[in-house]
């Protein structure tokens, strides 16, 4: 049997182990799901940048492009001004009021951070494709390439931030044995050895769970940077029982935030746990970038970023750079 076809078996085997959390909570959804929500004029937005939407999308999925990025500030990582927000998603026609499917790529955070936005204002019912555009296609459904005909709306966003957490919020239930927290990034990351912020290391009392173990294969990045698989069928979600597995230390029951760098990677997390049935999750959408950047903030691991080291290397690069472009124009006379 040929890796294709294992891969392909492994794939179908997770769907018919995957079943919805006992909670009957409707956070991820298939492919079979989605065709009927098409057929009830369910809102879908399509979450990737515009070229691969160009390239085929859901027929009737909306887009303004990679929301991740440009919804959010680049420099804060936070959300955009409010009005910029209204003026993007409206003229996109994507309103948080409507049922929502949202999709990207199979297995990427994307998504969650798509619906994320969506229930920050206000979205009650927003589900999202985990498998995305590769398990649509590979399933033989319908696939536009024609833009979506979408009548643009006025919104008016109102933030609710029973889902989200701010800085202050996470320093003040510290403490607090109701809360539970879970950082969504790499071990390096929660070990303070890749520094992100002015300070590396990890939120007091957080337990590190990469958002990658949710796949059936967490190093299927890695593996298809390095060439050794040509799929990403290893980015499908883990059964619901290993899911469980793995979050077994933490009580359903109990407040949980979520947080990695910035938010993103914690959403997808944080779908999967509302999946499972955890009763309250928060996005702390900061995540480490906000909470390193404020020094006296109590941290575990603490690094600290060398920026006269950094300076350093720039300016013996910049050096470099000039002598190369010297002598490439010496060469050139």
């Amino acid at each position: 049997m040929n890796k294709t076809i294992q891969a392909m078996l492994a794939y179908a085997m997770a769907m018919l182990c995957w079943l919805p959390a006992a909670s009957g909570a409707q956070t991820i959804v298939d492919a079979a799901y989605v065709q009927a929500a098409l057929q009830r004029g369910v809102q879908v937005w399509d979450v990737r940048d515009a070229s691969d939407y160009a390239k085929g999308h859901l027929p009737g999925a909306l887009s303004l492009g990679d929301a991740a990025k440009l919804l959010r500030d680049p420099n804060t990582e936070d959300f955009m001004p409010i009005p910029r927000l209204e003026a993007m998603l409206g003229a996109a026609g994507i309103d948080p009021a409507r049922e929502t499917v949202v999709y990207g790529s199979r297995g990427t955070w994307n998504a969650y951070f798509g619906r994320y936005t969506l229930r920050y204002f206000g979205g009650d019912k927003v589900t999202v494709f985990h498998d995305g555009i590769e398990a649509w296609q590979a399933a033989g459904l319908p696939v536009s390439n024609s833009a979506a005909h979408n009548s643009t709306v006025q919104l008016k966003l109102v933030p609710h931030p029973s889902v989200a957490v701010t800085t202050a919020e996470v320093i003040r239930q510290l403490n607090n044995p109701s809360v539970q927290l879970i950082d969504a990034r790499t071990p390096k990351e929660f070990a303070g050895e890749d520094i992100r912020a002015l300070r590396g290391g990890h939120i007091p009392g957080a337990i590190n769970i990469p958002y990658e173990q949710n796949w059936i294969d967490p190093d299927t990045q890695l593996k298809l940077a390095q060439k050794k698989v040509n799929d990403t069928s290893g980015m499908a979600l883990k059964t619901n029982a290993e899911l469980k597995a793995i979050y077994a230390k933490l009580d359903p029951e109990k407040e949980t935030v979520v947080y990695c760098q910035s938010g993103v990677r914690a959403s997808e997390t944080a779908g999967v746990l509302e999946q499972l049935g955890f009763k309250k999750v928060r996005v702390y959408d900061s995540s480490w970038l906000g909470y390193g950047n404020q020094l006296d903030a109590p941290a575990n691991n603490a690094t600290v970023f060398n920026v006269g080291a950094l300076n350093g290397r720039m300016a013996a690069l910049q050096s470099r750079i000039d002598m190369l472009e010297k002598e490439l124009a010496s060469a050139k006379k």
